[in-house]
């Protein structure tokens, strides 16, 4: 075998980003420069916040915190690099570079739809079985809960990892994406990517298939348990509660299915990075908007912080 043809003797890949359209790229570099830094200090201001504020300390707003972190690390695996191929005329990324990068978007990734499944499960806790509520989601769970999904998640991401690095790559080196992920990175092998694809399968459906069907059926419970609550003003609450959640999960995983399925044609159209910039850049900037806007708690909190620096 030639060293061309050897994937460990690679040492760059070229990332096409956003170069055709080439009429709208300094608007493009304002509005992800822009989206970047608001996602990054919406979501860190929403952790400071959680973290000052005791009446906060409770399981919901511990995933919370963790669901920000989580967006923190995914716009800064990508966003940061992509900006930088907007001044490079040859947007070039090394091959170790580009699986790393794709190592910490699948791990984040992954986390995600484990603490989302997570916070579905507190909320099925806290309306469903109220007078059990503290004893159920006491603070060892949530911590085993939280670390349980980051090392479902780091096995996950290393069991990709690995099935992709027995790949050999002997086609044109050149990535349409804005960043290194699967569907494109298979697309270039010049070997059998079957075992990849049953692994990337296999994962699908244990975090994917199996994470959507246990939110669909908590929701189904607190849907139901919602509806036995005599009071409007209760029933109100209780919904607006689980509304946004709700929202997070479907515009996350709406994305992400799209995304995924339509791989089989190299995930490399136009609308394809669209979509995957919908999930890997916009909901991580929404997040703590869909969290915080019409959430009691978030803006009685900020009001005792405004008071507290009142007093100062």
């Amino acid at each position: 075998m030639t060293i061309e043809e050897n994937s460990t003797e690679i040492t760059y890949l070229i990332l096409l980003g956003f170069s055709d359209f080439p009429r709208i790229l300094a608007a493009l570099f304002v509005i992800f420069l822009v989206t970047y830094i608001t996602t990054v200090t919406w979501n860190l201001c929403l952790i400071i916040l959680i973290r000052m504020d005791s009446h906060l300390h409770t399981p919901m707003y511990f995933f919370l915190s963790n669901l920000s972190f989580i967006d923190i690390c995914y716009v800064t695996s990508t966003i940061p690099r992509m900006l930088l191929t907007f001044f490079q005329k040859q947007q070039t990324i090394t091959f170790v570079g580009c699986i790393v990068q794709y190592f910490i978007v699948s791990s984040m990734g992954l986390s995600d739809a484990c603490l989302l499944t997570a916070m579905a499960y507190d909320r099925y806790a806290a309306i469903c079985k109220p007078l059990l509520y503290s004893s159920i989601m006491s603070p060892r769970l949530c911590g085993q809960m939280a670390l349980g999904a980051y090392s479902a998640a780091l096995c996950g991401s290393l069991s990709q990892l690995c099935a992709l690095l027995q790949l050999h790559f002997c086609r044109p080196r050149v990535i349409n994406h804005f960043f290194c992920d699967m569907p494109q990175l298979l697309n270039l092998s010049c070997t059998d990517t079957f075992f990849v694809q049953v692994i990337v399968a296999i994962l699908t459906i244990t975090y994917g298939i199996i994470n959507v069907l246990i939110i669909l059926i908590s929701y189904i419970y607190i849907v139901k348990s919602i509806m036995k609550i005599t009071s409007a003003k209760g029933r109100s609450k209780a919904f607006n509660t689980c509304a946004s959640q709700m929202t997070a999960v479907s515009l996350f995983y709406i994305s992400v299915i799209y995304v995924y399925l339509s791989s089989s044609t190299g995930g490399s159209s136009s609308f394809d990075r669209i979509a995957s910039v919908l999930y890997t850049v916009v909901i991580p900037m929404l997040n703590p908007v869909i969290y915080s806007l019409r959430n009691r708690d978030i803006k009685d909190a900020l009001k005792r912080l405004q008071k507290k620096r009142g007093h100062f």
